[in-house]
């Protein structure tokens, strides 16, 4: 049976190959201790799952759901919008529900990109942005992000004929993998570029909640202006504990979220009427001291692994936001490698960077979803079983 040429484009999912090597090592009785994927931890606060419990048993949530998200759910997050980054939302007009943002992020793409048009797109990057080009058969140009740009793109590196044929431009700061930050200015300089060649710029805001060291992330959205070009897809699966749960939003530019609109209500049909419910508790509700509480253990557990691997001899400055460790591989190992000796060694599990895009060769990603005790252990492993 012959699949579709994109579909054999696609290649196998980073995070399947992990999982497959994890039960692989499971099976031969090791103990894997695994800063894989990104998956919180901790449990969904019961607030939120009390929440859902009552929704669920209303029969008016039984039907099918409004394709754009409920009212109710928009105007919860247009609220939320206001009071995190005092920016202004229409709810009816520039919010939409998605069934999780990464949902989203890969049906815009259906929604802009024609055959032979050009997306541009983080490299080290999260794989959808990619993936959402090859299947709207577009052409992607990566955008380096380098350490001494501080994972910044450097706009001015883009040959002008790519930047005239370019439909979407993708960011994501805090980034996933390398946890780098961005400032307004930065945002400020992308929303400039993206009106003077017309490009759809889409910011991956997943990671907005996660910050420590007193470093509030902004939105791309605060940017003057930045509503005529711009739309910014936000999460509740990192801040609340619901990756498991599928929710989310895009907001800004109207004009973009009508073009989302279109491939939505024409493959799926919204998104759980319950879950959304469970949502607006999550955006309106919840305890002020949850996040804060739950960046104070994100924080905990970077500063024991940063510190942990400076003692190994890395020499890496502690991040700012997301729960991510983007860390340089030691000298004679590339990612794979070094991802490789690990498992084998070790049994732990990273992110080989290299899977990220090529300019993620010679790093490896940390995820801060286990246990300090775990972390430490870990460290303990690497020291007596890799030579360093």
């Amino acid at each position: 049976m012959e699949r579709a040429e994109r579909i054999k484009k696609v290649p196998p999912y980073l995070f399947a190959l992990i999982d497959k090597k994890k039960r692989e090592a499971i099976a031969k009785g090791v103990d894997i201790i695994s800063f894989g994927i990104g998956d919180p931890d901790q449990p969904t606060p019961s607030q939120i799952v009390d929440k859902m419990c009552e929704a669920v048993r209303q029969p008016k949530n039984h039907r099918y759901p409004d394709y754009e998200g409920s009212p109710e759910f928009r105007a919860a997050a247009a609220a939320w919008y206001k009071k995190r980054f005092d920016v202004t939302l229409d709810p009816a007009s520039e919010i939409m529900t998605l069934i999780g943002s990464k949902e989203g992020i890969a049906h815009i793409f259906l929604a802009f990109v024609d055959p032979g048009d050009v997306t541009l797109i983080p490299d080290p990057a999260y794989p959808v942005y990619k993936l959402g080009t090859l299947f709207a058969n577009g052409v992607a140009h990566y955008m380096p992000l380098k350490a001494e740009n501080k994972f910044l793109p450097d706009f001015s590196a883009i040959p002008t004929d790519v930047a005239k044929r370019a439909k979407i431009m993708f960011l994501n700061y805090p980034n996933n993998p390398t946890a780098a930050v961005a400032d307004l200015k930065f945002f400020a300089e992308a929303v400039d570029y993206c009106k003077q060649y017309d490009i759809i710029l889409c910011h991956d805001n997943a990671y907005s909640e996660m910050a420590y060291d007193g470093y509030q992330p902004p939105s791309i959205l605060q940017v003057p202006g930045a509503k005529d070009i711009a739309v910014e897809f936000a999460s509740l699966s990192k801040p609340f504990n619901m990756t498991g749960w599928r929710i989310g939003f895009a907001a800004g530019c109207s004009e973009v979220i009508a073009g989302l609109g279109i491939v939505k209500t024409n493959v799926d049909s919204g998104q759980f009427t319950a879950v959304q419910d469970a949502g607006i508790e999550a955006l309106t509700n919840i305890d002020p001291g949850f996040i804060p509480g739950m960046n104070k253990l994100y924080q905990t557990r970077r500063d024991v692994l940063i510190d942990g691997l400076n003692s190994l001899g890395w020499q890496m400055e502690k991040s700012k936001a997301t729960f991510y460790v983007w860390a340089p591989v030691p000298a004679g190992y590339d990612s794979m490698s070094f991802t490789e000796a690990m498992l084998e060694k070790c049994g732990i599990i990273v992110v080989p960077g290299v899977g990220y895009g090529p300019s993620g060769e010679g790093f490896v990603r940390f995820a801060l979803t286990l246990d300090e005790s775990r972390i430490r252990e870990a460290i303990g492993r690497m020291k007596q079983n890799l030579s360093l």
